[in-house]
């Protein structure tokens, strides 16, 4: 045998399987992705009511909205899912099925036929003195939040998509027309909702937490006081479902206020207690008198309400890909710059395939971020943060206070986190070892998702103003 051969078997030379394998399912998804955003832009080019350049921007527009909607679905939908794959509540590919299937049905049905373009009021529409100017401004806002998305997926940072598309909106308006064109007001209360956000997040979370701590699973008996608590929680999830669903992801089908909506919601809520009733004085006399038995009771609720959380982000959220695309849609056939415009069938459609695919594709990494990497979760700690997250939106959208669903889901998972570290810091309990125990939450982490928030709207603003340049630059005669 050749010392050629001997060398080839003493071990694998270059990459490993493992890593060509991931090498290629990225390329792969990449490819896929490309072809997605040229099959969008043809479609639009083919389709459009008008022939030349504006065929031409509404193609490119087309193209830019598709990243958009793929970015928002591999980072935003962690919100809702990462909790119940990193309690093991579900495997992670039927975690991804069922989010992306409820994604993209929030987004076609619910979507509504009007949205505003101009996200939250913060910049003048009428402000733009062409109607090409507009146009541009639109796409460059949306090139720059999808770029910004999809560096802070690829960190594993989960950042607010709202902020991500004010900022490309605020910086591409202020290269267009100035500083005057900004509504300053407005952004000062998404700046404050950087820090109420979290906050009311971690302290509902917390909340939930300890209530379930000292009524359920510090109880000598906790079957007994699962049999009494359990149907309780059940209920209190699906009635703050089921009115965060009539309140906003059916919002654009059904107009409820806030009391209609409560009210409307007691109705499901109480059949879930009756059902949940009979479901657990079943499951009781199988089960061991320990916190395990409480986190398997808590199973098909936090599916369900997984579910109805990618419904209702589905239809609010993919505005913040297809509204700037119909804004430019409506100006390329009407020559004004408004800041409400009719959303075309195909533009609904774009976005909310974008999202599930954006998911299905890429949302595994920042799942892992929100669902275990920041904190270990349970059954128990998944229900609180989907509480927190639930009631502080509904609360938040009350108050008119601008809340972003990703600030408030890392905010309750870290209240989680933190509020673990309290109690057993009070206990001074080492681990099995007799070592003190660590902490339980990722500060480093935490502090780079931190930063990536502080810095989201001054980034995105920045690259919107660099590709509004850019683009006027290639439109320009």
């Amino acid at each position: 045998m050749s010392a050629q051969n001997l060398t080839y078997r003493s071990g694998p030379v270059g990459p490993s399987r493992a890593t060509l394998y991931a090498a290629t399912a990225t390329g792969t998804r990449i490819l896929l992705c490309l072809g997605f955003l040229t099959a969008a832009a043809l479609y639009a080019l083919l389709s459009a009511p008008y022939d030349g350049v504006s065929a031409l921007w509404l193609a490119t527009a087309a193209g830019f909205g598709g990243y958009m909607a793929l970015n928002i679905g591999a980072n935003d939908v962690a919100n809702n899912i990462g909790p119940v794959v990193g309690a093991r509540i579900m495997p992670v590919g039927a975690a991804l099925i069922m989010a992306a299937g409820m994604e993209a049905a929030g987004a076609i049905i619910a979507g509504g036929e009007v949205v505003g373009t101009i996200r939250n009021g913060i910049i003048l529409p009428t402000a733009f003195a062409e109607t090409a100017t507009y146009v541009w401004a639109m796409m460059a806002a949306l090139l720059a939040a999808a770029i910004w998305l999809n560096m802070a997926t690829a960190i594993g940072a989960p950042v607010s998509t709202t902020h991500s598309i004010v900022g490309g909106v605020l910086g591409a308006g202020i290269a267009a027309a100035g500083f005057g064109i900004v509504e300053w007001s407005v952004m000062g209360s998404i700046a404050a909702s950087w820090v109420i956000s979290p906050v009311l997040g971690a302290v509902l979370a917390g909340f939930w937490l300890w209530l379930i701590r000292h009524a359920i699973t510090s109880q000598p008996d906790i079957l007994a006081a699962a049999q009494r608590g359990v149907p309780l929680l059940a209920a209190a999830m699906c009635w703050a479902f089921a009115a965060y669903l009539l309140l906003k992801g059916l919002s654009k089908v059904i107009d409820l206020s806030f009391v209609q909506a409560a009210i409307a919601g007691l109705v499901p809520a109480a059949l879930i207690w009756l059902a949940m009733r009979a479901h657990v004085a079943r499951r009781v006399p199988q089960l061991r008198n320990c916190k395990s038995s409480v986190n398997r009771l808590l199973t098909v609720p936090l599916v369900l309400a997984a579910g109805a959380l990618s419904f209702a982000h589905g239809s609010n959220d993919v505005a913040n890909a297809i509204g700037p695309l119909a804004g430019i849609a409506e100006a390329l056939a009407t020559g004004e710059t408004v800041g409400k415009a009719t959303i075309p069938l195909w533009v609904m459609v774009l976005g909310g395939t974008g999202l599930a695919a954006g998911l299905l594709m890429f949302g595994p990494r920042v799942i892992r971020t929100i669902g275990s990497e920041l904190t270990r979760l349970d059954a128990t700690r998944a229900y609180c943060i989907a509480m927190a997250a639930t009631l502080t939106v509904m609360l938040a959208s009350q108050l008119g206070l601008p809340v972003s669903t990703t600030h408030v889901t890392v905010g309750a998972v870290l209240g989680v986190g933190f509020l673990r570290e309290t109690i057993r810091a009070r206990g001074n309990t080492p681990d099995r070892h007799g070592r003190p125990r660590k902490s339980l939450v990722n500060r480093r982490l935490m502090l780079r998702i931190f930063a990536a928030w502080i810095i989201t709207v001054p980034a995105t603003a920045g690259l919107a103003a660099i590709s509004f340049f850019a683009l006027r630059g290639m439109m320009l005669p």
